[in-house]
């Protein structure tokens, strides 16, 4: 049976919890709202423990389950904060903050959690212990890291953790999944190039940012190029460029911004290494000097092999070995999970959701369709792993 009978029942209600969370989205930590009704229905659900504030403003369920012989702990978590975009749907429950929106389905991630923690609080047919993670600020404010830097490992006594997101574009109730990297660590830099300005008549007069800029751009894309392993993966991006404001006057500073993403540490220490120098090196050639101020971000999601070997196997059970893709290419976005994998044994895997618009697009909107699939797996993760 893929879908539980009774997370089918459950569907409604957490499609209608969904939905309230899309129409009131918060942003980065301040999730009051969401954590405050996470906190209210884990509650009354029967958790046997309901701790708030963890991380700032995550949540986390406890739930025992029927026998506890095992002395298993297993985490799942979901993320509840929102994007700062302008929603352009028209659904009745389009989102009521201006400025905001549920652009990630991380509404349905909550939603799905919250329902499996119904389920497994009603039913408690396992042996050890299961905790229900709701983490704020996965979009760039690192929620996980603050969770893990708060104790959520060693407070709960978490074993092993898992992560889910939804995946547009992957049919409807599949599963994708790797071991090893499946997301990128992201990183930034800021390159400040300071030449000397004055009259775009006179270049002779001048050293000229613009132009070194423009080789600095076209540099950078030799690090993936011919110093990156052809078989490994990585993204030298330049994002934005500022450099003067009048159409006669040569600029006397420059500043580059831009994004790295890479699945290996040796490959990320790479590019680290030289954005800095290329960027020296070529303002030095032109009589201009480089500053590059690099900032490591989230870092490589790494499901461990065995932990996504089984988190694969159970998404069989839910959707059929045709509905698994066990060997998904890695994704060049990034995940703040990473934090948690790097403290636990665990994986992170997609869930389809269909055709649509794709994540953090102004009209997409979390398909609820997939909403039982999610609830299944998780519900099946935990009966599994920790059999009664």
């Amino acid at each position: 049976m893929p879908v539980i009978n009774r997370v089918a029942a459950l569907t409604d209600e957490i499609t209608a919890w969904r939905r309230d969370f899309h129409q009131h989205p918060e942003l980065l930590f301040a999730v009051d709202r969401t954590a405050g009704l996470v906190a209210e229905r884990l509650r009354a659900f029967g958790c046997d423990e309901v701790v708030t504030g963890l991380g700032r403003t995550g949540v986390v369920g406890v739930i025992r389950g029927r026998r506890g012989g095992s002395g298993r702990t297993i985490g799942l978590r979901a993320d509840m904060d929102a994007l700062p975009i302008e929603e352009a749907t028209e659904v009745p429950y389009r989102s009521a903050i201006p400025g905001k929106m549920h652009a990630c389905g991380h509404d349905g991630h909550t939603a799905m959690l919250l329902g499996a923690a119904k389920y497994l609080a009603e039913t408690r047919n396992f042996d050890g212990t299961a905790v229900v993670i709701f983490q704020p600020a996965e979009e760039g404010g690192g929620g996980g890291d603050a969770m893990v830097k708060d104790g959520l490992m060693e407070r709960f006594g978490i074993q092993e953790v898992y992560g889910l997101h939804n995946k547009p574009g992957l049919p409807l109730g599949h599963f994708a999944i790797r071991p090893g990297p499946i997301m990128a660590a992201v990183d930034r830099f800021t390159i400040t190039i300071e030449g000397r300005g004055g009259h775009a008549a006179q270049p002779q007069e001048c050293v000229d940012t613009v132009l070194i800029s423009a080789h600095v751009i076209t540099a950078l894309q030799s690090i993936v190029a011919r110093n990156a392993d052809p078989v490994a993966s990585a993204v030298v991006s330049v994002t934005t460029m500022r450099a003067g404001e009048a159409f006669n006057v040569l600029p006397q500073t420059a500043v580059l911004n831009g994004t790295v993403r890479s699945l290996t540490e040796p490959v990320r220490r790479l590019c680290e290494e030289r954005i800095g120098a290329l960027a020296a090196g070529i303002a030095s050639a032109f009589g201009a000097t480089a500053q590059t101020s690099y900032s490591r971000g989230y870092p490589v999601t790494d499901n461990h092999p065995d932990q996504a070997a089984f988190m694969a196997d159970v998404a069989a059970e839910v959707a059929g070995e045709e509905g698994v893709d066990r060997a998904v290419d890695p994704m060049m976005g990034a995940e703040d999970f990473s934090y948690m994998l790097e403290q636990r044994p665990g994986a992170y895997i997609f869930l389809g959701t269909g055709d649509g618009p794709g994540l953090h697009h102004p009209a997409y909107d979390f398909n609820d369709a997939a909403t039982p699939y999610g609830v299944s797996l998780w519900a099946r993760l935990i009966e599994r792993a920790m059999p009664a």
